[in-house]
């Protein structure tokens, strides 16, 4: 639930929560209040970010960063897919797929990530959130949020911005 009613795609584009394309337009600048936090994060990597400035003046602070270790499948299991079983000269293949180890151990951290945000949101009184993910792990961190979580975001923008720099965040927020 977006208290704004507003989804923010990668282009900085956004519509009403309803979905009604009418009034599309490009968004200048994402009102963002004191003490706000911006998550951006992926599989990978997130941040906390605190907004020490206010909706004018944009002054985002690292709160806290959460990094995983994560190589590809290849190097994290050695689960095969299932054999059909051969018989009368034919082959016959396997219907089950090879399990994506490093989607999995995503997938996982975004569930993590999500419930550190829960507990920092409540401990700290959080009043707004912006959230900044690519599109994947937007949707895993949709499913993952608390109602407490979701009720305070006020923007999505489905972009990856966790390797960019602090100010670079801020200029794509805030214009």
């Amino acid at each position: 639930m977006h208290t704004s009613g507003v989804v923010y795609d990668a282009g900085g584009l956004h519509w009403p929560a309803n979905n009604s394309l009418s009034g599309v337009f490009k968004v200048t600048k994402l009102s963002i209040p004191h003490d706000a936090v911006v998550f951006v994060g992926d599989g990978r990597k997130a941040l906390f970010l605190r907004n020490a400035g206010d909706e004018k003046f944009l002054d985002l602070k690292t709160v806290e960063v959460f990094t995983e270790e994560n190589p590809p499948t290849h190097m994290q299991g050695t689960d095969r897919p299932g054999r059909g079983v051969e018989s009368g000269g034919t082959h016959r293949r396997s219907t089950v797929e090879q399990t994506d180890w490093h989607h999995l151990e995503e997938h996982r951290f975004v569930e993590r990530v999500a419930a550190e945000l829960e507990k920092f949101v409540r401990a700290n009184n959080v009043p707004a959130i912006v959230i900044a993910a690519p599109p994947r792990a937007l949707a895993d961190l949709r499913r993952a949020f608390h109602a407490d979580v979701q009720k305070r975001i006020i923007a999505e923008i489905g972009k990856d911005l966790t390797n960019h720099p602090v100010s670079d965040i801020e200029t794509h927020l805030h214009g």
